[in-house]
C-alpha cells in the first residue's frame, strides 16, 4: 500500500502531536481503514513534509504523533501562473486538479464575456473554497507540499486593471496565432498563461490582453477544449522550462 499523504491546516514540527478534524478522521478510519501505529506523511504548505504515526483512532477522532522532517523535491522551479476563464462544473474542477499536478503556483479564475458561468459574491467564495480543496487533494496524490494559491473569481478586465501580476512572460492562447508556444524564449522569472473558457475570448478581450502586455501563442492547428488547452499548455511549458523533462 502506498504511503498516505495528508494536507493539514496545523503547525508542523518534529515531536508535536496533531488532532485531526472529524472529516479527515473519518477518511482515515472508515475509507482508508488505517489503524493505531500506521504510518503516513503530513504537510501544510508552509513547514514542508513530516512523517507521522497514528496514536489514537476512535469514531470521529484521530491523533497523530509527528516524527521527522522529510526532504522533498517535488516543487517546480518554474513559476507558473494560470489565469483560467471559468468553465462549467467538472471542467473547471479538472483544470484545477491537473494544474496542481503540473506544478502551477497560482490559479486565477476569471469571468469573461463569452463565459457561461456567473457568480454572485457569496457563490464566488464557495467556489474558491471548493477549488482550494481540490488543489489540496491533488497535492496529496501528486507529492507536492505547497498547494497553489487560488484567487477568488474576478472579471478579466478587473484583473488586467489590478496589475497584480509580476511582468515577465505573459502569454494568451489564441487559435490561429502565428507564434507557437514552444517558440517562446525561456522565461526569466515567471510564466503567466491566460486561457479562455468554453466560448473562448472575445476580440475585445484579445485586444485588451495585448494592451496589457500579453503575447498571443498557439498550441497547433486544432482547436482544443478549454480543459485540454490548459493541460497541454502547462505540459509544454514544464517540458521546455520546468522539471517535466528532467531524467
Amino acid at each position: 500500500m502506498a504511503l498516505i499523504r495528508l494536507f493539514v491546516n496545523e503547525k508542523l514540527g518534529a515531536g508535536l502531536q496533531l488532532q485531526l478534524g472529524s472529516e479527515q478522521a473519518r477518511y482515515i478510519g472508515r475509507v482508508l481503514r488505517l489503524r493505531v501505529g500506521d504510518a503516513l506523511t503530513v504537510f501544510n504548505g508552509d513547514d514542508g513534509e513530516f512523517s507521522a504515526n497514528i496514536m489514537t483512532i476512535s469514531g470521529n477522532s484521530v491523533s497523530l504523533a509527528i516524527d521527522s522532517h522529510v526532504e522533498t523535491t517535488t516543487e517546480s522551479p518554474l513559476k507558473l501562473h494560470l489565469v483560467q476563464g471559468i468553465s462549467r462544473g467538472e471542467r473547471m474542477d479538472f483544470v484545477v486538479q491537473k494544474a496542481t499536478e503540473m506544478g502551477v503556483k497560482r490559479i486565477t479564475p476569471v469571468l469573461t464575456e463569452f463565459g457561461i458561468v456567473k457568480f454572485d459574491a457569496a457563490r464566488a467564495v464557495k467556489r474558491r473554497d471548493h477549488w482550494q480543496g481540490i488543489a489540496e487533494s491533488a497535492c496529496e496524490q501528486s507529492g507536492r507540499t505547497r498547494p497553489p494559491l487560488i484567487d477568488a473569481p474576478v472579471g478579466l478586465n478587473a484583473w488586467f486593471g489590478a496589475g497584480t501580476r509580476e511582468p515577465d512572460c505573459d502569454l494568451i492562447l489564441r487559435p490561429g496565432a502565428t507564434t507557437a508556444l514552444a517558440a517562446i524564449e525561456s522565461p526569466k522569472m515567471k510564466l503567466c498563461l491566460l486561457i479562455g473558457p468554453e466560448g473562448g475570448f472575445s476580440n475585445k478581450e484579445y485586444d485588451d490582453a495585448e494592451v496589457a502586455g500579453f503575447t498571443s501563442v498557439s498550441l497547433g492547428p486544432r482547436i482544443l477544449r478549454t480543459e485540454t488547452a490548459a493541460l497541454a499548455a502547462l505540459a509544454v511549458a514544464q517540458s521546455l522550462w520546468g522539471d517535466l523533462g528532467l531524467d
